[in-house]
Order: structure tokens, then C-alpha cells, then sequence
């Protein structure tokens, strides 16, 4: 199976990876390719660095409450404005319904979503269970989304809304 030829740049590049290989004790360097060798490297010109400002990008999720929040949340004090439930769900049917619930949440402006995903399995469980795989792959998929930027925080839920089986997400403030 013939490849696809190399361009100018990729021969150059090539020719110099070969020239800094050890060849195996009893073997021959292979030889480099003609149209490598007459390739001349680009020049390069330094240019002065210059002091750009970095455009501001989002906080992670997590990282961006304040302890009077953290503390309402541990007590149970915020009464979420809406739920997503992904009881007997797949992981695919999870991820869709999270997503399509943040966005509903989004739009009607919610500060605080709950999240019910049931508890992961108990360590002392005898034999492997597959529970707890929608709990384990839901912060990947926060942090994926099209709406991490919206998203303040996730946090345990405090036992009156679920406790080990459901997480808070707070919703940033909508700007404008």
C-alpha cells in the first residue's frame, strides 16, 4: 500500500527526525529522501513579545461561590426552582435529559437546579454493581457541555432534596 508523498515542509521535517535516529547494532541508517534534501527550512524571524490581554473565560464549575452560598447549600436552606430525575435511565438518555434540562432551566432563569442521579453503590457491596455509572459520568458531562459557562457550581445535595443521590447546580446569573 503506497502512502500519500510529503510536502515540502512535512520532507524537511522528516529528513531531520532521520538524521537524529541511532540505528538498531547491525542495521544501516535508511537513506533520506532526495526531494528531502534539497528542501531549505524556513526562516524564522523573531518577533517582539507584546503584552496581549487573554480574553476572560469562565470560572470551572465549582469554584465560584462565595461561603455564604456553601453554606446555605449544606444546610439545606435553597429551595432548588427545578428538578432533573435520571432514574432508569440509560447513559446516553441521562446525558440528553441533562442537557435538555439545563437549557429549560437556563430559560426560565433558575438559580438552583437538583439533580437526582440515586446513590453510587455502597463500598462493601460483595459483588460489582453497574450503579452509580450516571453519578460517576455526570461531572465529564458538566464540564462538556454547551452550558459550562452558565454553570456557577455543583455541590452534594443536602439530605431533604436527596442527600448522596443528587447534586445542586447553580445556574450563573443571566448578564444583559
Amino acid at each position: 500500500m503506497a502512502g500519500r508523498r510529503l510536502g515540502p515542509d512535512e520532507s524537511a521535517l522528516w529528513a531531520r527526525v532521520m538524521a537524529s535516529v541511532q540505528p538498531l547494532p547491525g542495521r544501516s541508517r535508511p537513506p533520506v529522501p532526495a526531494e528531502a534534501v534539497s528542501i531549505t527550512p524556513p526562516v524564522i524571524q523573531a518577533t517582539p513579545l507584546v503584552a496581549k490581554p487573554l480574553p476572560r473565560r469562565a470560572a470551572a464549575p465549582g469554584v465560584t461561590l462565595d461561603a455564604g452560598w456553601d453554606k446555605k447549600l449544606a444546610r439545606g436552606l435553597v429551595a432548588p426552582e427545578s428538578s432533573i430525575d435520571l432514574h432508569g435511565h440509560t447513559l446516553a438518555s441521562a446525558h440528553a435529559m441533562l442537557d435538555q434540562g439545563l437549557s429549560r432551566a437556563i430559560a426560565r432563569g433558575d438559580r438552583v437546579l437538583l439533580l437526582v442521579t440515586g446513590k453510587p453503590p455502597r463500598p462493601e457491596a460483595e459483588r460489582p454493581y453497574s450503579r452509580g455509572a450516571i453519578r460517576a459520568a455526570v461531572g465529564d458531562w458538566i464540564a462538556a457541555s454547551r452550558h459550562a459557562d452558565r454553570i456557577a457550581a455543583v455541590r452534594p445535595a443536602h439530605p431533604r432534596h436527596g442527600g448522596a443521590g443528587a447534586l445542586y447546580i447553580v445556574l450563573r446569573r443571566a448578564r444583559g
